[in-house]
């Protein structure tokens, strides 16, 4: 009896069994149609303690959603063994998995029913007791500033609100483990920082634990350990301040002196032997590389600086690929642009308007957009971003005001001005049954290409794009990053002067939106004028002007410079594009209230 004691009291010493969760060598392979096996995570092994927060982090395809899948049931693992609270599991086990909450990327919310009948239908599914939903109901609405709109319809909240709502159908009913994948995509930064202010608050109070997937290195630099993956392996793992000093003595910002704009500078530095990675910042271009003793040193100028985790991320990424990642970093071939004065705006709107009955979706915004330049549209969710690029490509009539593109007035001859223009949506627009080469295709058709210039377009983009590996494949099984990758290939086809991007990098790891925004500085410097929106904030930096707006009004306008500036007038502790943006939306929504 006394050996048996002591075996119990070591077992409970044990540090095994104070952990929460534990993933020990998971491998998963999955079969193509056509025979051909992808190993998607290889040997990946993970500890959760109670109450403890951790990223993933890793390339398109790197295997993070797939082990996310595995925790949560939905896949099981082709190798390794799940531990959870002390119990082994694998796929379905409802005793574990009604612990355990998921929300997805694409949460499914029901988008004709209203908030109150979303909240009812998931409490229906997770078998939550009717008696303890009125409390739980409260203080997740509570917490997420929803109270108020429990009658409106999920199909009608901005996108912010909806990843909130997301959140809280996946917390009806209280989770020991919550499972997050990219839960701040497409959203603006004042929503991501009340989103992760809902997550630290819920789990002080339950202790419960997070792992999360993100393309954010900045909200993974705030999680007590990051596991960073690369084609289902695990590349490096701990303590984000360790990681960080994996960049230790290789991180410099050097000053952008007019006229050279950062994100010229940026694309002249990744050429250059001695830089891994360059990136704007704040004015300036934050590079990693190695500085010699040299005289002639791209660094020679540099400010050492101390790393940061996505300075790491880079660095690992870029010597595991060595130079596959700087061979997809190529210019884009040249795009035949008609001369046009520099003094003469290739797109101008003047006190345009768009009303959906009652609502005002843009309201009196005027500015103007000139040859070659690249034009930032930002705004928090809701602002009316969409609304307006589909307006100015024709796509949707303006209740007021005048817009002309290629001096065309679209408003008139919205068919002709959709020559001049190409068009990335922020969702998934192409034919998904269809192949990568079919969707070039019918696309090329549809743009009137034929004969030689149509067989010329198509083999170019599928070069610039490094298509050629992925034409047989139906698009809507690409990864993410290549789906991007052919939406933005389709939209150059037919070479236009005006290309529109609508959250293009969305969802996009570090390595992707380098990729496409040195792509964004070749065109630029062709000539070609580019008018984007995002919510990366520090994709900003890469544009020649900015517009700001909420709620469908012109709040700022200037370069990224001038946005600064104005925005340290509000608040002088302001540093980062991030920042800007929300000292100034904040300011204006203070006003209003």
């Amino acid at each position: 009896m006394e050996q048996a004691a002591t075996t119990e009291q070591k077992r409970q010493k044990s540090p095994t069994m104070t952990l929460l969760f534990e993933a020990q060598k998971i491998g998963k392979t999955f079969t193509r149609k056509n025979g051909e096996t992808i190993e998607a995570l290889v040997d990946l092994s993970l500890k959760l303690k109670p109450g403890s927060l951790i990223a993933l982090v890793g390339p398109d395809a790197s295997g993070k959603t797939t082990f996310l899948r595995i925790v949560a049931g939905l896949l099981t693992p082709s190798s390794g063994s799940l531990h959870f609270d002390g119990q082994s599991y694998a796929g379905q086990c409802p005793k574990v998995l009604s612990q355990i909450g998921y929300m997805p990327q694409k949460f499914g919310l029901y988008e004709d029913l209203t908030v109150q009948e979303n909240l009812d239908l998931y409490a229906d599914l997770k078998n939550v007791p009717r008696a303890s939903r009125p409390k739980r109901y409260a203080r997740l609405l509570e917490l997420c500033a929803m109270t108020p709109f429990t009658q409106k319809l999920a199909g009608k909240l901005s996108g912010g609100m909806k990843q909130k709502l997301g959140l809280i159908c996946t917390l009806i009913a209280p989770p020991k483990l919550l499972l997050l994948d990219e839960p701040t995509v497409g959203v603006d930064p004042l929503s991501r920082r009340e989103l992760w202010e809902i997550i630290s608050e819920l789990q002080a109070e339950s202790k419960m634990s997070v792992l999360v997937s993100t393309s954010y290195l900045n909200e993974a630099e705030a999680c007590a350990e990051v596991l960073l993956l690369f084609e289902g392996h695990t590349l490096a793992q701990g303590p984000p301040l360790g990681l960080c000093q994996l960049a230790a003595g290789k991180s410099f910002l050097l000053p952008a002196n007019a006229p050279t704009c950062p994100r010229d500078l940026q694309a002249w530095l990744l050429d250059q032997p001695e830089v891994i990675d360059a990136v704007p910042q704040a004015g300036d271009v934050r590079v990693i590389g190695h500085r010699n003793e040299q005289n002639n040193s791209c660094l020679s100028a540099a400010k050492m600086v101390p790393p940061r985790l996505e300075d790491s991320f880079m660095l690992l990424l870029k010597q595991q690929m060595g130079n596959v990642a700087l061979a997809a970093q190529q210019a884009i071939a040249q795009v035949a642009t008609p001369p046009r004065s520099a003094q003469e705006p290739v797109i101008c709107t003047e006190h345009v308007s768009r009303h959906f009955g009652d609502f005002v979706a843009v309201n009196d915004v005027s500015f103007s957009v000139f040859p070659g330049e690249v034009f930032g549209l930002l705004g928090p969710n809701g602002a009316g971003k969409t609304t307006t690029f589909r307006m100015l490509c024709g796509l949707l009539a303006a209740t007021s005001g005048s817009l002309r593109v290629a001096g065309i007035d679209v408003r008139k001859t919205p068919a002709e001005a959709r020559r001049h223009i190409g068009y990335v949506a922020q969702k998934f627009s192409l034919y998904g049954p269809l192949s990568v080469l079919e969707n070039l295709e019918f696309f090329a058709g549809a743009y009137g290409l034929q004969g030689a210039r149509r067989r010329q377009r198509i083999a170019q983009v599928i070069d610039d794009f490094q298509l050629t590996d992925w034409l047989g494949i139906a698009a809507q099984e690409l990864p993410g990053g290549w789906q991007r990758s052919l939406a933005m290939a389709v939209g150059l086809l037919h070479e236009p002067e005006i290309l529109f991007l609508d959250e293009p990098t969305s969802g996009a790891d570090p390595l992707s939106r380098r990729i496409f925004w040195k792509r964004i500085a070749a065109l630029a410097s062709q000539g070609v004028t580019v008018v984007v929106t995002t919510h990366f904030m520090e994709e900003a930096e890469y544009c020649d002007h900015i517009l700001i707006q909420d709620g469908g009004i012109r709040l700022a306008f200037g370069s990224p410079a001038e946005i600064r500036a104005e925005a340290q007038k509000l608040n002088p502790d302001v540093t980062s594009m991030d920042d800007a943006f929300i000292a100034i939306v904040e300011k204006a929504r203070s006003q209003k209230s």
